[in-house]
């Protein structure tokens, strides 16, 4: 699931209230999911766990090395 699907399935609430566990505002995740800024490496890890998941690291930063970071072979 994409950043962009992930926000579109919840309402402004829910929205709000995952932006804060994330550490930042709707308007940043929605600037992030429409591709006009790049998430930080802590905002992609943020997003990873906050949606369980859903929306991986890799898909936001595929720059970033994660499986070395996760301690496992790359794909």
């Amino acid at each position: 699931m994409t950043l962009h699907e992930y926000l579109k399935s919840l309402d402004k609430a829910a929205l709000d209230a995952f932006a804060g566990r994330c550490g930042t505002s709707a308007g940043q995740l929605k600037q992030v999911a429409y591709g006009n800024r790049r998430a930080g490496a802590a905002l992609a890890v943020g997003i990873e766990r906050e949606s369980a998941g859903s929306v991986t690291c890799e898909q936001l930063r595929a720059d970033i090395d994660w499986a070395y970071l996760r301690g496992s072979k790359a794909a």
